[in-house]
């Protein structure tokens, strides 16, 4: 190194120590960079070629991770966890039926069946004097038709006897209750008993004559009574004119199927000639 350079940086240091501020060398900046450009997508695709078609085998050695079996085309089955029906091979895959029945999700039915509606007992009327005089104008009504009242269906010596009266006779079946309405005619069998009575009110009109009114509130689907009376043949009834009869047992032999004749004995069903549409009829039959 010459000379005069060691002396001159030398002469600058105490110079720099008396001033107090420590001198440090810095790098040169750094050339200034030039935007890049990019290219467009439609220069790109006028440049570019079509590759070639690559045809090979990729997943030959594809294995399943538990069993280690082959991806094979005769394999497939145990990739899929199917069980096959040889049992030497069965216990070698892995997965279980069990597994592929958890896994299945259960197909829910298209069709959706309407609920039925159940029949729903009658109410009585809470006044104990509004129930008397319901009882008075059935009572009424009963002794003008020059009938007696019975909730029960009757059978007469030289009519249908009870023997007669079987289920299995029915032509095309006898439809079942179910329980819930097994259960509701019970308890409204146990109401009349009791001597409670459905709020209803006969009446009497010169033109359409007994007729029965509601006299209180009775909702749709309501058990009100059972249609009694004498139990006779139909073709006992052949000729007969009145307007109140009821068949009771439909047979494939017409001289086996009953009729309910309520000339004699009835109750509030038979003392009205025109009932209400809010009011539903139960037939009484038994052995059901």
């Amino acid at each position: 190194m010459p000379a005069s350079e060691t002396e001159g940086d030398a002469a600058c240091e105490p110079e720099a120590a008396a001033n107090g501020a420590v001198r440090k060398r810095t790098a040169a900046p750094p050339p200034t960079m030039r935007a890049r450009k990019y290219r467009s997508i439609a220069e790109i695709m006028r440049e570019a070629k079509p590759a070639a078609a690559v045809i090979g085998e990729y997943y030959g050695d594809l294995r399943c991770e538990e069993c280690r079996v082959p991806a094979d085309a005769d394999e497939d089955c145990g990739l899929f966890r199917i069980q096959r029906s040889s049992h030497g091979e069965e216990g070698e895959k892995c997965g279980s039926s069990q597994d592929g029945r958890k896994r299945r999700r259960r197909s829910l039915p298209l069709v959706r069946h309407k609920k039925r509606r159940r029949i729903l007992p009658f109410v009585p009327s809470e006044d104990s004097k509004q129930r008397l005089e319901q009882m008075r104008s059935l009572a009424t009504a009963l002794t003008a038709l020059h009938m007696e009242f019975s909730n029960d269906l009757t059978y007469m010596p030289g009519m249908a006897p009870q023997s007669a009266n079987l289920a299995n006779l029915e032509k095309g079946g006898m439809q079942v209750l179910c329980k819930e309405d097994k259960e509701t005619i019970e308890l409204c069998r146990t109401m009349y008993k009791r001597g409670e009575c459905p709020p209803l009110k006969v009446v009497f009109d010169k033109l359409e004559g007994f007729t029965v009114e509601a006299d209180g509130g009775i909702k749709d689907m309501t058990f009100i009574t059972e249609y009694t009376g004498d139990v006779d043949f139909l073709k006992n009834r052949e000729h007969d004119d009145g307007d109140s009869l009821m068949t009771l047992l439909l047979t494939t032999n017409l001289a086996d199927s009953l009729v309910i004749c309520p000339d004699k004995r009835g109750n509030i069903a038979q003392a009205s000639s025109m009932a209400s549409t809010t009011i539903l009829w139960m037939v009484r039959r038994s052995k059901i």
